[in-house]
C-alpha cells in the first residue's frame, strides 16, 4: 500500500540519536552511527520525531509500505519495556541513552594473552585532548591518524594495542567539549600530509558527534583521505563500521 512514512537522510544525520527517543514506537535505531527505519510496520508516519532532528535529516515521504501494525509495536514495546526493568536500567533527566546508568556484567572467561612482557602505551604525542593539541605540530606529518572518544580507552581494554599502535592519537567528547572538532581537525588535516584517519566512537548516540566532526573535516579539507569507524559497545565489543 502507498501511505506516508519517515525517511531519513543519512547523509544529514549526526547520530545524535533525539530522534529514538522521540519516536514512541520504536521504529528507529542507531545502525553504525545513523539513524535507521527498523521496518516501514513500526512507523504511523506522523513525524513525532522530526521535530527533535538538529539537522534536518528526517521528513516524512509518501511511498509503497507495508501498513502500520499498531498490534505488533505494541508487543515489541512491552517485550522491550520488560527487558528494561530485567535490567534495572533507570532513565535520567532528559532521556539521553548515553547517560542511562547501567551495570555491566562481565562473564568469567580464560585470559587472552595478546602481548608479552610489560604492556607499554601507545602513545606518541602529548597533549592528547583535540581541543589542545596545536595544529601545526610536527608529529602530524606523515601520521595516520586516531581520533577517539574519551571512553574508548576505558571500554575496550586494548585499545593501545589494536588501534593506537603507530597512529597519533587525539582524543575529545562532543558531549562534554563545548567546541566544534570539525573546524580543528580540518585544520589539521590541511596543514599536514595526513596517511589516514581512523576514528574510535562509544556506541551511545551523543558519540555521533564526533564522526560527523571528523567527516565534515575531511570533506572541507579537499582531500580524499581513507578514513574508517570502529566503534565500541559499552559492555566492551569492537562494531567495525
Amino acid at each position: 500500500m502507498k501511505r506516508k512514512i519517515i525517511s531519513i537522510d543519512e547523509d544529514k544525520c549526526n547520530g545524535c540519536g533525539l530522534c529514538i527517543n522521540a519516536c514512541h514506537e520504536g521504529a528507529l535505531q542507531l545502525v553504525n552511527g545513523k539513524a535507521k527505519l527498523i521496518t516501514d510496520s513500526y512507523c504511523d508516519g506522523l513525524g513525532a520525531c522530526l521535530p527533535e532532528c538538529p539537522t534536518g535529516a528526517m521528513e516524512i515521504i509518501e511511498r509503497e509500505a507495508a501498513e502500520f501494525d499498531e498490534e505488533l509495536v505494541k508487543s515489541r514495546m512491552e517485550e522491550k519495556n520488560g527487558e528494561h526493568k530485567k535490567e534495572e536500567v533507570k532513565p535520567v533527566a532528559f532521556g539521553c541513552p548515553g547517560m542511562r546508568a547501567k551495570t555491566i556484567e562481565k562473564k568469567e572467561q580464560p585470559m587472552k594473552q595478546t602481548v608479552e612482557g610489560p604492556i607499554e602505551s601507545q602513545l606518541r604525542q602529548w597533549p592528547c585532548q583535540i581541543k589542545l593539541v596545536p595544529v601545526n605540530a610536527p608529529y602530524f606529518n606523515n601520521a595516520h591518524l586516531l581520533v577517539a572518544a574519551d571512553c574508548t580507552a576505558y571500554a575496550y581494554a586494548n585499545v593501545h594495542q589494536e588501534f593506537m599502535k603507530n597512529k597519533i592519537t587525539i582524543i575529545g567528547c562532543p558531549k562534554l567539549d563545548d567546541i566544534d572538532y570539525a573546524e580543528k581537525l580540518g585544520e589539521i588535516i590541511k596543514r599536514n600530509e595526513i596517511k589516514s584517519v581512523t576514528v574510535l566512537r562509544m556506541e551511545v548516540p551523543c558519540c555521533g558527534g564526533i564522526v560527523a566532526a571528523v567527516k565534515k573535516a575531511l570533506m572541507e579539507s579537499g582531500k580524499m583521505l581513507p578514513w574508517s569507524v570502529h566503534t565500541i559497545t559499552t559492555d566492551g565489543v569492537v562494531i567495525d563500521d
